[in-house]
C-alpha cells in the first residue's frame, strides 16, 4: 500500500514537470499558466502546490533535471576524449554549444537566472562544481595543470563557460556567437596549464 502510494506520488510528480517543461519552453516561465498546465495533465492546482510549493518551486525542479541532463550530455562527451584535460575542456565547449537548444536556451538560460537568481547558486550547480574541482585535483596532481586553489579555478572554469552560455542563448545569432565563446573559454582555460 504505502508502495502504490509514493508511486502514485512520483507519478504524479513526473507529470506535473513534463507539463512543466513543455510549457515553459514553448510560453516562457511568465506566460505559462498554472491552470493550464495542471488541466492538461488532469490535476490541480492542489498537486502543484504539494509537490513544489508554487511556480517558482516547480521552476527550480525543471531546471534541475535539466541541469542534471546537461551534465550527463557534457560528461558523455567528454568521455570521448583521450585525456582528462581534453575531457575537460570537451565538457565546457558542449555546456556552451547547449545553449543553442531552444529548450535550454529559454528554460535554463533565460529563464531560470531570472526567476531563481544566479545560476552559480543553485543546488544542481553544487554537483558539477565538485566535478570540476575532482578533475582540477586530478591534473595539479599529475603537473598538468598549475597548483592552485582546485575550488577556485573550478568555479572560474564553471563561470566561464557558464556566461559563454548565457551569452550564446541571449544573442540574436547564436550561431555566429557560439564559435567565439568556445574560442576563448578554450583560451582562458588554458591559461591554467602548467
Amino acid at each position: 500500500m504505502a508502495n502504490r502510494r509514493a508511486e502514485k506520488m512520483e507519478e504524479t510528480r513526473a507529470r506535473l514537470m513534463a507539463a512543466a517543461r513543455a510549457a515553459f519552453a514553448e510560453k516562457g516561465y511568465a506566460a505559462a499558466s498554472m491552470d493550464d498546465l495542471t488541466a492538461a495533465v488532469g490535476l490541480t492546482r492542489g498537486a502543484l502546490y504539494h509537490h513544489f510549493g508554487d511556480k517558482r518551486g516547480l521552476l527550480m525542479a525543471v531546471v534541475t533535471e535539466m541541469d542534471a541532463e546537461m551534465a550527463a550530455r557534457a560528461h558523455a562527451i567528454g568521455q570521448q576524449c583521450g585525456s582528462l584535460w581534453d575531457a575537460l575542456l570537451a565538457e565546457g565547449a558542449a555546456y556552451i554549444d547547449m545553449a543553442r537548444d531552444p529548450e535550454v536556451q529559454r528554460i535554463v538560460l533565460l529563464d531560470g537566472p531570472a526567476v531563481l537568481g544566479d545560476p552559480s547558486q543553485w543546488p544542481s550547480q553544487n554537483s558539477c562544481l565538485q566535478t570540476t574541482t575532482q578533475a582540477l585535483r586530478t591534473l595539479m596532481a599529475d603537473g598538468i595543470v598549475r597548483p592552485l586553489d582546485p575550488e577556485a579555478a573550478a568555479r572560474l572554469i564553471n563561470g566561464a563557460a557558464l556566461n559563454a552560455a548565457l551569452w550564446v542563448a541571449a544573442s540574436s545569432t547564436p550561431d555566429a556567437v557560439l564559435p567565439k565563446a568556445q574560442e576563448a573559454f578554450r583560451a582562458l582555460a588554458c591559461g591554467l596549464l602548467a
